[in-house]
């Protein structure tokens, strides 16, 4: 695998940063920083239902806002509804410049399941809840979670352009997506960002990181830390997180941050001392060494 120097420079566009790990602007529009916050975990086991701990994770949320933390990410199906009242209940009336990002078109028949309905009727019934929930007159970017495969593309990006011209969304994302997928989408709506899972060791959307740095567009990493795939005993990541004193969670959104200046990682926990140690990976840096013996985790899937 070819190695990358890390690209924590400014670029400019929507890619623009500053400082160190920077903030970045979505669509030319919103500026935010750039490790945000996600919540599928504010939920119950399954990602179903209420959490474990709901004081502790209206705590998470406000703690992020506190720690500047302006990107919150969340999702309809996530409880399902659960992390969207957790949002609006910690956060409302919203601090100003956050930017909350929620997400519609999977339903929920129980816990651990996702099924996808793309309708043009469900996504803006959908849309219309979220609003609800997270009181607000206007989501700031509202994302296809999936794309449906029983409904054609173009219906159900076309209900999202309705929701987007009766200003009850600003922008439209998409989550889990193609190359192909984005370069059609982008024929029927101006996409400003795109979900998929990816970290340092699911290196599987790397194409389409490249894409949306090419094309200005924000890239959300889902699974940042790959859970236990990150820890192993000889893993270069604990090598470079023993060196840093830091922990491998913590490197791992470092070298997201420093993959590209498009990236924005959305680490989740249910827990105020994790969500601390992971916003301090904001002001991590990376030596060239270090982020290309990270590169190598990629393995034959970062080609």
């Amino acid at each position: 695998m070819k190695d990358r120097i890390p690209k924590n420079a400014s670029g400019n566009g929507r890619g623009e940063t500053t400082g160190r790990n920077g903030e970045l602007l979505i669509a030319d529009d919103f500026l935010v920083a750039r490790l945000g916050l996600g919540t599928m975990r504010l939920t119950g086991k399954g990602i179903w239902g209420e959490p474990a701990d709901r004081n502790e994770a209206i705590r998470v949320v406000r703690r992020a806002a506190e720690l500047g933390v302006n990107f919150i990410d969340t999702a309809d199906s996530y409880g399902p509804y659960v992390s969207e009242g957790i949002i609006a209940e910690a956060l409302y009336p919203y601090p100003e410049g956050v930017v909350v990002a929620t997400k519609g078109g999977l339903e929920r028949p129980g816990p651990d399941q996702w099924v996808e309905n793309g309708t043009p009727e469900h996504l803006k019934s959908a849309c219309e809840s979220s609003l609800r929930r997270l009181r607000l007159d206007r989501i700031d970017l509202y994302q296809l979670h999936r794309i449906d495969p029983k409904v054609p593309v173009e219906h159900q990006l076309g209900a999202l352009k309705d929701l987007q011209a009766e200003g009850k969304i600003k922008h439209i994302g998409l989550s889990e997506v193609s190359v192909r997928q984005l370069q059609h989408a982008r024929t029927i709506v101006p996409i400003a960002s795109v979900q998929n899972r990816y970290s340092v060791t699911d290196r599987g959307s790397e194409d389409v990181l490249d894409y949306c740095e090419q094309n200005d567009i924000v890239f959300i990493p889902w699974f940042p830390l790959a859970a236990g795939q990150l820890t192993g005993v000889d893993s270069p990541l604990r090598r470079v997180a023993a060196q840093k004193n830091a922990t491998p969670s913590q490197v791992a959104l470092a070298w997201l941050l420093a993959r590209s200046p498009v990236i924005v990682p959305i680490p989740g926990t249910s827990k105020v001392a994790h969500l601390i140690e992971n916003v301090a990976a904001a002001t991590m840096t990376l030596t060239e060494d270090e982020f290309n013996t990270l590169n190598q985790m990629g393995g034959e899937s970062a080609i």
